[in-house]
């Protein structure tokens, strides 16, 4: 059967997060203390837990290469948090830089869904307002983070993701409580054994996923950082469509190509500028 709850999804890779990030803070300081209060990291917490959730909500909805090409779009959010939150400023050809991503993915989601008819209208409207939640409450809380570390200089990073995931982890388990989702994903997981690794190893490669994204900025910076990422949206789509048979049309490769020539010129302008 499909797997009950993406809430746990979230609380299982919260709790091997702090793990790691604790074991993390222990190495580098001999404590587990964190350099700000708690509260702090709340207001970013929150939205870092709506944005897992709706992430693994919205497969049920649509498709792998589409919620992968949809996180290209996070740029405009983040560029619109950015202005209203921290008053930052953009330049035009980043605003151009925008359109032309948002376009890409309109494309493709249109080719696509064109190309699977049986599916309503109605299921994929909730997968695009399941993704649009996703990029907005992601979009916040690398802001509200940048924030925390603009007013509390002495906080690392090992140190907002302990917090970031400590919160999150609180919440995922009262909505878990309460919804009743505890108990009937541990009663699934008692009999589907193989879902245990499955949900293990999501949990696992993202704790250690988070280390190596702080790793790469700190060690070859952010454009190298966005290069990496950029290469691999590209082959995660191409992936995808190959490995799970995903009918992507020619209309669908144009709006896919769109949003990776808009990244690499993006990418290339940073290098060019730095």
């Amino acid at each position: 059967g499909r797997f009950p709850s993406a809430t746990f999804c979230v609380f299982s890779n919260r709790i091997l997060a702090v793990v790691v990030s604790a074991g993390a803070i222990y190495h580098r300081h001999r404590h587990l203390k964190v350099s700000a209060p708690l509260s702090a990291f709340a207001p970013c917490s929150f939205s870092n837990s709506l944005s897992s959730l709706m992430q693994y909500q919205a497969l049920r909805y649509v498709s792998f290469p589409l919620q992968t090409l949809s996180k290209s779009t996070k740029v405009i959010p983040v560029m619109l948090v950015g202005k209203l939150l921290n008053g930052k400023t953009y330049d035009t050809i980043e605003y151009a830089e925008a359109f032309s991503i948002s376009m890409g993915i309109f494309i493709f989601s249109l080719a696509e869904s064109s190309s699977q008819p049986h599916e309503s209208s109605e299921t994929r409207l909730w997968g695009l307002l399941m993704l649009a939640l996703y990029l907005v409450g992601d979009s916040f809380t690398s802001q509200w983070q940048s924030r925390v570390y603009k007013l509390h200089p002495s906080v690392d990073q090992f140190e907002m993701m302990f917090a970031t995931n400590l919160w999150s982890m609180l919440l995922a388990l009262i909505v878990l409580v309460v919804t009743g989702e505890l108990w009937k994903t541990l009663a699934f997981l008692n009999e589907n054994p193989a879902a245990m690794t499955d949900n293990l190893a999501i949990a696992v490669t993202s704790a250690t996923g988070q280390l190596f994204i702080f790793y790469t900025i700190r060690r070859f910076g952010p454009v190298a950082f966005t290069v990496i990422m950029t290469t691999r949206q590209l082959f995660a789509v191409v992936i995808s469509a190959v490995v799970f048979g995903h009918n992507l049309g020619a209309a669908a490769y144009l709006g896919a190509v769109c949003v990776f020539l808009t990244l690499l010129h993006q990418t290339w302008r940073r290098m060019r500028k730095k």
